[in-house]
């Protein structure tokens, strides 16, 4: 058998791995890594308590152009000072504030304090093609419990006017363009630090097998570092990866969450049974995730891809302020779904957690202890190199089986915005006040509220692809053998 470092030097140089995500330039790392944050950006502006979602004129682009000359200058600038007026734009210098700024590195510091103050449970990582294992200290589930315990608490006593409430909705955009640059340095911190990595080192330290292509932008973009980690004072060490995985950006999906039910709660007096559909089902799916936190241990973000801003800006800025546009739709339109939708909507959301939760659990339990009267029984592929593949039970019926639950999930978080669309015109009746109303909107708003579940179709679509050509080059022979036994990519006799 090959010691340590002769494995190690092998890692280290580039190999024919291949570029994935479209390569570094057309509908690649370029067009990801500067367009989906403009893309956060047009959802929080386009879809806005200003004026509507979207924003009204978009549905009329001749009223829109309605000036004396479609192709003149006077023509293009009208246009854009009624979308400025609608979407209620702050310049560019209105993008981010000091406010915002201090108010998101407080939460990264308290995430940090949590989890280092906090009980927590140490497990070993998937042994490193360099050889070893890293150590993994684990308490998200425990943070995020007194986390969410003093915001109860801080809304008991001050109700929706509750600080952290009002600090998020004053400041929704300028926390998210906080989000964005720290993630634009954090990939670069980590991408210039890789180069410290040496064959052989002894902090286990290894790039990613497609994170060292040579091509600047590409590498920065996919991660060139594998497990990059930082040891801080008073903090101590710090695997960046599995941090930010979970806690700043997951956590912070539901605390955007509950801040939008407070400004609905604050603006009607009332929260829909929509509402609490959105905050309870997408609440539960995190914690989930928080609760089973060392399941991400075997996962392709972990070991497989590098940390790069693909990771860093999807962890930090994607998964919260996208995923959480139906709870900001909903503050601003409450949708009431009476019982029969809302019955509807919960078996959805059932059907899809006993799926997702069923295999994933299965699945973690099978490779604890396959031993395990509750897996002992399924059937498996012993692979060459030692690994063990199901043939039977959820495992059988499709080789991603886990991704039907996690997307039929998603159509809860969607359905209950329904019919989405909103105009805000100024009362008649109420001098001063103004109306939320779907007159002329209904169904125009569904490609910004519906998004999470299409673009998750896509997601989970292009991860099996990727997870699969992974295990073709891990297992060999063997994964073929498996793909003749389990046909079925993610939808069994479908898909």
């Amino acid at each position: 058998m090959r010691n340590a470092a002769a494995k190690a030097a092998e890692v280290v140089k580039p190999g024919a791995h291949g570029y994935e995500f479209g390569g570094p330039y057309a509908l690649g790392a370029f067009v990801i890594s500067f367009g989906l944050p403009i893309l956060c950006w047009a959802f929080a502006f386009l879809c806005n308590d200003v004026s509507g979602c979207p924003a009204p004129s978009l549905l009329s682009p001749r009223k829109l152009f309605a000036s004396p000359s479609f192709s003149s200058h006077t023509g293009w600038q009208h246009a854009i000072d009624t979308l400025k007026k609608e979407t209620g734009w702050p310049g560019f210098a209105g993008l981010i504030n000091a406010e915002a700024a201090i108010g998101t590195l407080a939460w990264y510091g308290l995430s940090l304090f949590l989890y280092v103050l906090l009980p927590a449970e140490e497990v070993k990582g998937t042994e490193l093609r360099t050889g070893g294992r890293l150590t993994y200290r684990f308490n998200s589930f425990i943070s995020a419990l007194a986390i969410l315990f003093s915001c109860a608490a801080g809304t008991w006593v001050l109700g929706p006017d509750f600080q952290v409430w009002t600090f998020i909705n004053r400041n929704y955009v300028q926390i998210m363009t906080t989000n964005i640059i720290i993630s634009y340095v954090l990939a670069t911190y980590v991408y210039l630090r890789s180069f410290a990595v040496k064959a052989g080192n002894s902090e286990m330290r290894e790039l990613a097998a497609g994170g060292h292509s040579g091509n600047i932008l590409y590498d920065w973009f996919i991660g060139r570092e594998l497990n990059p980690r930082v040891t801080l004072p008073f903090f101590g060490e710090v695997d960046i990866k599995s941090f930010m995985e979970l806690r700043p950006g997951m956590l912070g999906w539901v605390v955007l969450n509950l801040a939008f039910m407070a400004k609905q709660y604050k603006s009607y007096g009332y929260i829909t049974d929509s509402m609490l559909i959105v905050v309870i089902t997408q609440g539960i799916y995190v914690i989930d995730a928080l609760y089973y936190e060392s399941a991400i241990l075997t996962t392709i973000d972990l070991t497989t891809d590098g940390f790069g801003f693909m990771l860093a800006f999807g962890d930090l800025v994607w998964l919260p302020f996208t995923y959480s546009i139906q709870a900001r739709y909903l503050s601003v339109h409450p949708v009431i779904l009476g019982p029969w939708n809302v019955l509807a909507i919960l078996s959805v959301a059932g059907v899809g957690y006993f799926i997702f939760r069923g295999s994933n659990s299965q699945k973690n339990a099978f490779r604890t202890n396959s031993d395990d009267p509750a897996v002992s029984h399924l059937e498996y592929i012993q692979t060459a190199n030692g690994s063990k593949l199901l043939t039977t039970g959820w495992w059988g019926r499709a080789r991603h089986i886990n991704y039907i639950g996690d997307w039929t999930m998603s159509w809860a978080y969607c359905l209950p915005t329904m019919l989405s669309g909103y105009k805000i015109v100024n009362s008649m009746l109420t001098p001063g006040s103004r109306l939320v109303t779907q007159d002329g909107m209904k169904g125009a708003a569904i490609p910004i509220t519906y998004f999470y579940m299409l673009y998750f179709a896509v997601l989970l679509v292009h991860r099996q692809m990727r997870d699969d050509e992974k295990c073709r080059r891990k297992y060999g022979k063997d994964w073929d053998e498996y793909c003749e036994k389990v046909p079925w990519r993610i939808v069994p006799y479908v898909y």
